[in-house]
């Protein structure tokens, strides 16, 4: 796929999409940054299944750094790697209010010094805490990016994230990741991938791997 095919399929995605909207439930830029650290390795509908008790009984990061981290994983146990997860909520949230005066800085160098905080977690949360434009790579964004062959099968999520910001223009970053998660989940699943209806779709099926695979059989 060159690279004018791949902006015309990523227009097209995101056409799909008018108004994509986060997927995790969060108000502030605090439950925001805690949904998504949580959401490692886990489905955002379990995520937006605990977060509502553990908001409402840690509401900020003084309230979060000064809970028992026993009774911070009882409020999480449904999810995976929750001690973990508490350990370091608990840990993260000490570190906001110490040093960052209990906000959420809106610096991706400084999040990604919290603990349990990523590159594709501190993008997710300068985006939608903050509006500030970035392409985070799931494993749904991972999948379709390297089934068009626009990046070896290998790379990161930060090459991935490089390609895909590279080949855009930066007012549609925020957009773009969350149009091409959606897509990935209703259409380009890891698991009996589609095209949506319509002809303009068809070549889908000449550029993204798994469906030309299917294509032979």
């Amino acid at each position: 796929m060159t690279d004018a095919e791949a902006r015309q399929l990523f227009n097209q995605i995101m056409a799909l999409y008018p108004d994509p909207e986060p997927t995790l439930h969060a108000t502030n830029p605090f439950e925001i940054l805690v949904a998504v650290m949580l959401s490692a390795q886990t489905t955002d509908v379990a995520v937006n299944a605990v977060t509502p008790a553990l908001f409402a009984a840690y509401p900020t990061p003084e309230a979060m750094a000064a809970a028992p981290v026993t009774d911070i994983a009882e409020k999480i146990s449904r999810l995976g790697l929750y001690r973990t997860k508490a350990a370091h909520l608990k840990a993260l949230s000490a570190i906001l209010v110490q040093s960052y005066g209990g906000k959420v800085p809106a610096d991706a160098a400084d999040l990604v010094k919290l603990p349990g905080v990523g590159k594709k977690t501190a993008t997710v949360v300068l985006s939608d805490a903050f509006g500030i434009p970035g392409v985070a790579v799931d494993t749904h964004v991972s999948r379709i990016v390297k089934g068009l062959g626009l990046v070896s099968p290998k790379a990161t999520p930060v090459q991935i994230q490089k390609r895909l910001e590279a080949l855009m223009p930066k007012s549609t970053w925020i957009k773009l990741h969350r149009s091409l998660i959606r897509f990935g989940r209703e259409h380009l699943r890891a698991r009996d991938p589609k095209t949506p209806a319509g002809s303009e779709w068809s070549f889908l099926a000449e550029h993204y791997a798994p469906l030309k695979e299917a294509a032979k059989h």
